[in-house]
């Protein structure tokens, strides 16, 4: 099917979606790291827009945002499907897949980088989402079924970056007392081995987050 190149950074979780799915569809593909302080003219090049990663080159045509990409990926390789066939599970996969990146995400993000007094306030704004992702796993193994699929690739940065996110942000919100399905889902996403492959050491996470975490705190602390 052509060259495959991906451009992204190994502490990535939208660059990790990109990675599983052509892990899971067995299609091989050249990793290309940036360097998102120094982007690279190839970077540039493919992503003139928003000049982010991850970036998919195929045919040397580029494919931005991971969510795009991931749809991409199942429509031109269709071996080993994402998307459920059906077309209403497939819009409710997208629909969840959406509601991750902009409620889940967005309420985590919130949580890690509160202080003080609106710590606990934006905890609570952030287990919100999660309770309605514990009930769409409730009774599955995946949120595919019995086989790994689109919705699980899109919510699996839980089983790594939620964690270290947690550690590094002095907060906890994937208790398995009261999430005890999404947090047996993790496991069993993060023990497939298309899925372990790609994930980065935890060091590299927790250095990664430090610094993200320090250097909004510093911009906060700069601004007149």
């Amino acid at each position: 099917m052509g060259e495959v190149k991906l451009l992204g950074t190994t502490q990535s979780f939208p660059c990790a979606r990109i990675q599983w799915a052509l892990k899971l569809k067995g299609v091989e593909y050249e990793f290309i790291e940036e360097d998102l302080g120094n982007k690279s003219p190839l970077l540039l090049k493919y992503n003139s827009v928003h000049k982010k990663v991850p970036v998919l080159v195929h045919h040397d045509k580029p494919i931005a945002e991971s969510l795009v990409i991931l749809e991409y990926i199942d429509e031109t390789w269709k071996e080993n499907p994402l998307l459920p066939q059906n077309p209403y599970d497939r819009a409710m996969a997208r629909f969840w897949a959406k509601f991750v990146d902009e409620k889940v995400l967005i309420g985590v993000w919130g949580a890690f980088t509160a202080e003080g007094e609106e710590k606990e306030k934006t905890i609570e704004s952030a287990l919100e989402p999660l309770a309605y992702l514990e009930q769409q796993i409730e009774g599955k193994k995946f949120f595919g079924g019995e086989q790994i699929g689109y919705l699980d690739v899109v919510v699996g940065w839980i089983s790594q970056w939620l964690n270290v996110m947690e550690e590094v942000g002095g907060m906890k919100l994937l208790e398995a007392q009261r999430f005890p399905f999404l947090h047996e889902w993790s496991q069993n996403f993060i023990q497939a081995p298309a899925i372990k492959e790609c994930i980065p050491p935890r060091e590299k996470l927790v250095e990664y987050f430090h610094f993200s975490l320090n250097y909004r705190r510093s911009l906060a602390a700069n601004k007149p």
